[in-house]
């Protein structure tokens, strides 16, 4: 399934990952987070467990990759592992594509619930996650370089219609 993303630009198409995209995720994360980014043998082990763990949703806009996402899952708990938009398409609600995708993916699979980390100086992630009814449920201190806390937000999912959870709740 693609979802549309709203962009100036040009349409913006949110796809599941496909083998293929494993290289340009590599330059997109180095890209996008530098010296925080991860190794493309950390990339490499995402894409393998693809199906099994992992689910990558990414942003495509006129042929090129612009932006995304990684949500692993295990049991009833989703964890959004990355979600990431190229400097140029960013404000495009290009992040909010790619995050309703990740969850979208995650109600299919029974997930519960969702839970991320984010940087508590980044205003941007946080009025996305907050929108999607994200809440701050802990804080790491000092998390991320330069001394930055990290907060740990969780959403409540909706449970897959026509699932018992869904009947009884």
């Amino acid at each position: 399934m693609t979802r549309p993303a709203k962009d100036t630009s040009g349409l913006v198409t949110i796809r599941p990952a496909a083998a293929n995209d494993f290289d340009v995720v590599v330059v997109l994360e180095l890209e996008i987070f530098g010296r925080a980014a991860w190794s493309p043998q950390i990339v490499d082990a995402e894409f393998a467990a693809l199906g099994s763990s992992r689910f990558i949703a990414v942003a495509e806009a006129g042929g090129r990759l612009v932006g995304y996402g990684v949500v692993s899952y295990v049991d009833e708990v989703a964890d959004i592992q990355r979600l990431a938009v190229r400097t140029t398409h960013r404000g495009r609600g290009v992040a909010t594509g790619l995050l309703d995708r990740l969850l979208a993916e995650a109600v299919r699979l029974g997930c519960e619930c969702a839970l991320l980390e984010v940087a508590a100086d980044n205003r941007a992630a946080l009025r996305v996650y907050g929108a999607r009814g994200f809440a701050e449920i802990a804080q790491r201190s000092r998390y991320y370089p330069g001394d930055v806390d990290a907060l740990v937000m969780e959403l409540t999912l909706p449970a897959p219609s026509g699932s018992d959870r869904s009947q009884h709740d």
